[in-house]
């Protein structure tokens, strides 16, 4: 194996998420943004659909997602534990970029598809972030769920959810590592 394929395989062998909490300035620039995206989009696509798009929430967003958060919450009977939760990672978080499932209409790619590419696009984005040495986390919670909180927070449209908030920063602290699965356990060798 060349050095070069060592140095990725070891980077993904050690990878580790930064929680979302523990994130804060600086932030990548605008370009640095711009080739992270880049990047994702270079995901898995099959058909060439592009069943998702990207929101960028900078820090200067967060206040109104936050208090939309919280509002929407609370008018619907979201555990209060849990709008604490939302409203203080994003009212901390210094960048999130968001991945908006967005399927296409058509009969040749299945829904079930569309939706495993926009999770590769989360996850390479996860992924880009960290390559280039910022921490990142890949976040849900009901708000990527709730159609209300979606149209009225983001515009999205009908038939579109989010797949991913990930938030990216400059990590306070090391992430611990954490138990792995075993992979001898999950896998079946299949020799006829």
């Amino acid at each position: 194996m060349k050095k070069r394929s060592r140095d990725v395989i070891n980077f993904f062998l050690s990878r580790r998420s930064h929680m979302a909490k523990f994130l804060c300035d600086p932030v990548p620039n605008r370009r640095e943004i711009e080739l992270i995206i880049t990047a994702a989009a270079r995901s898995p696509d099959h058909g060439k659909l592009e069943p998702w798009r990207f929101l960028v929430l900078e820090k200067s967003a967060m206040n109104r997602v936050c208090n939309a958060i919280k509002n929407h919450g609370y008018m619907n009977g979201v555990e209060e534990d849990k709008l604490i939760k939302n409203e203080s990672l994003f009212r901390n978080s210094p960048l999130v970029i968001a991945v908006v499932f967005s399927p296409k209409d058509t009969i040749k790619i299945p829904i079930i598809e569309q939706k495993m590419s926009a999770g590769a696009v989360c996850l390479a984005l996860l992924n880009t972030a960290h390559a280039m040495g910022w921490g990142a986390n890949w976040l849900t919670g009901w708000m990527a769920y709730d159609r209300a909180f979606l149209s009225s927070t983001f515009k999205l449209r009908e038939g579109e959810f989010i797949a991913g908030f990930i938030h990216i920063g400059t990590p306070k602290v090391k992430p611990n590592e954490r138990p792995r699965p075993k992979v001898d356990e999950l896998v079946t060798w299949i020799r006829k």
